[in-house]
């Protein structure tokens, strides 16, 4: 338990996704740096410590629980080993939903993709979403207006499990038009955030959060995204990380498909144009 309150207060004051700290915890550990942290031996780190003796352990705890939600840290037995590919894995996460579901990430794929998809790219990301679940796998995306919501909704329908991972804090609810969406993933699946619940969503987190979208799953696929997108940087993030990345092509005069046709081009990403062929080439990685 003391473990987890000084991983709580570091989760509360130190910014997701910093490989220097990642770096200090894993080699004196967490109670060891907090109390550096505290006692002010990290003389270019006023503002975390700050943060940190403004609030105990218990505290964070506290307004973690408010929230209806729970601490995930890298001690627990159903912490997801995959983030550990990370160069930077998560100090700890906040988890919102069915912990239960936690162990379905062993085996899941990310469907990710642009938040102005046209008809053809929702339709594709439902149908994706409805096919990994009828193949008993879990579905990660990130929450976000377009392909990720059509990827969650599709899941929803088929009944499996599926996973969002957001940008902000839980008490946020970015984007505000998916209140009920994450209501009813939280019933039947998880919301995962690298923040506490009042942060707020701001475009370098979403940046952050790219890379546990990446490494939660299997393999990344990537159904619509413009020639520079978020969606992109998932991709990369996970071809650093050796998952496979795959993307369906759509017409060669859509601005939406620019980023699809860039990754095949590149050879960063499989082409894919059917949940068969995308289940063909991550079955082979799955544990049974």
């Amino acid at each position: 338990m003391i473990n987890t309150l000084a991983r709580a207060q570091l989760f509360a004051a130190i910014e997701g996704g910093s490989v220097p700290w990642y770096e200090e915890i894993s080699k004196f550990g967490a109670i060891e740096v907090r109390d550096r942290l505290v006692a002010g031996e990290y003389s270019a780190a006023s503002k975390i410590r700050e943060r940190l003796i403004q609030n105990s352990g218990e505290e964070v705890l506290a307004e973690i629980a408010k929230a209806g939600a729970f601490i995930l840290i890298p001690e627990d037995v159903d912490w997801p080993i995959s983030l550990n590919d990370l160069a930077a894995p998560p100090i700890a996460l906040l988890i919102k939903g069915q912990r239960e579901y936690l162990p379905n990430l062993v085996n899941s794929i990310s469907i990710v993709g642009t938040r102005n998809p046209t008809q053809y790219g929702v339709r594709i990301a439902g149908d994706f979403g409805v096919g990994v679940a009828d193949h008993e796998w879990a579905v990660v995306s990130g929450g976000a207006i377009g392909i990720d919501a059509a990827v969650h909704k599709g899941c929803l329908v088929g009944e499996g499990v599926t996973v969002a991972v957001l940008g902000g804090g839980f008490n946020k609810n970015y984007p505000a038009v998916h209140e009920k969406l994450f209501a009813e993933i939280s019933e039947s699946g998880l919301l995962i955030s690298e923040v506490m619940p009042d942060v707020p969503a701001i475009p370098h987190r979403f940046l952050t959060r790219n890379r546990l979208i990446a490494a939660l799953s299997k393999a990344t696929v990537v159904v619509e995204a413009a020639f520079r997108s978020g969606s992109l940087r998932t991709a990369r993030d996970a071809a650093e990380i050796f998952r496979p990345v795959m993307a369906v092509p759509g017409p060669i005069n859509s601005p939406t498909s620019e980023g699809c046709h860039r990754l095949i081009a590149e050879r960063v990403a499989e082409l894919v144009s059917s949940i068969s062929e995308v289940m063909e080439l991550v079955k082979p990685i799955s544990i049974k």
